[in-house]
């Protein structure tokens, strides 16, 4: 059996190192993602409680628009719980990743070499859909703001007539 150590030493730490933690890179592209995501999920929250006072307080077509937006905010909430989890997901096969270039410089082992390439693919897959996840939230959040007709109405047009005229 042949001591490790001496072929630790031997070869050049400071290249296997910043070959390693290259993908740290990725890693704060994901924490900046993660705080995105975590700072959505709180303003649904605050939205969905801030709903679920109303809830009692309203009737007809009001509680209505409540209710049908509190549908809503609990479709967004596992949205982004989805995009999180992606993201976490994504950033444990990162830290895999980086320990697995660091055991390939220091073993010299290229035997990983398609481990590695899987576990880089596997984790940008990840990371699309959750962006796709969080692109899906977006929008609906988008089409729940969409101002009510009855408080887009003025004086100098008349009900139930356009903005915009057709063909402009």
């Amino acid at each position: 059996m042949t001591p490790v150590i001496p072929d630790i030493i031997g070869t050049d730490v400071v290249t296997v190192l910043q070959t390693a933690m290259a993908p740290a890179f990725l890693l704060v592209g994901i924490g900046a993602m993660l705080n995105i995501f975590t700072g959505r999920l709180a303003r649904i929250i605050d939205r969905s409680r801030l709903l679920q006072q109303r809830f009692n307080e309203t009737k007809g077509r009001e509680h209505e628009l409540i209710v049908n937006e509190l549908h809503d905010l609990q479709l967004r909430i596992r949205i982004v719980n989805s995009a999180i989890y992606l993201s976490v997901v994504g950033a444990i096969v990162t830290f895999i990743l980086i320990g697995l270039l660091f055991t390939m410089g220091l073993t010299g082992n290229r035997s990983l070499d398609q481990v590695v390439a899987g576990a880089f693919i596997v984790t940008v897959i990840l990371l699309s859909v959750a962006l796709i996840q969080f692109l899906r939230e977006v929008r609906i959040g988008i089409r729940d703001f969409m101002i009510r007709e009855e408080y887009l109405e003025r004086a100098d047009i008349p009900k139930g007539k356009p903005l915009i005229k057709p063909g402009k």
